[in-house]
């Protein structure tokens, strides 16, 4: 399915959630009067609604808030959330002192050193199946 389209089911289905009717006219006043920038408009609005547009993200983090939804949820959906949460847990859970220590010294590192280091990691981990190619980033 089109990125648009899911992003209008999205943001259609979080407006109903928060008690709010679907409508171009009910989001354009809502948004507008917590929005810091410029005015949008009804056509823009409408375009969010019918899938033909995203927002910037200064404005999906505005939408977001009002319908007090992640941001990120809002853009690209439940499982963007979930694959992160389990990104960040695999973190936590795996890495240890040294190796944030590790971590550390590479990103001190200055770019050409931090490529070389980071080619040689990716060859050992393409060696024993657990990685991208060399060089590839």
């Amino acid at each position: 399915m089109d990125n648009k389209l899911e992003f209008a089911r999205r943001l259609r289905e979080a407006m109903a959630a928060a008690g709010l009717d679907p409508r171009p006219s009910v989001l354009l006043n809502l948004f507008n009067s917590r929005y810091w920038g410029r005015s949008v408009t009804f056509q823009a609005v409408s375009r969010w609604l019918k899938g033909e547009a995203i927002p910037a993200q200064d404005k999906l983090v505005v939408l977001a808030e009002l319908l007090r939804v992640e941001p990120s949820v809002l853009r690209f959906g439940v499982q963007s959330q979930t694959r992160l949460q389990a990104r960040e847990r695999r973190w936590e859970e795996g890495v240890g002192y040294t190796e944030r220590e590790t971590f550390e010294a590479f990103l001190n590192l200055p770019p050409p050193q931090r490529k070389l280091v980071g080619d040689l990691i990716r060859s050992f981990a393409a060696l024993t199946g657990k990685g991208g190619e060399p060089g590839k980033r």
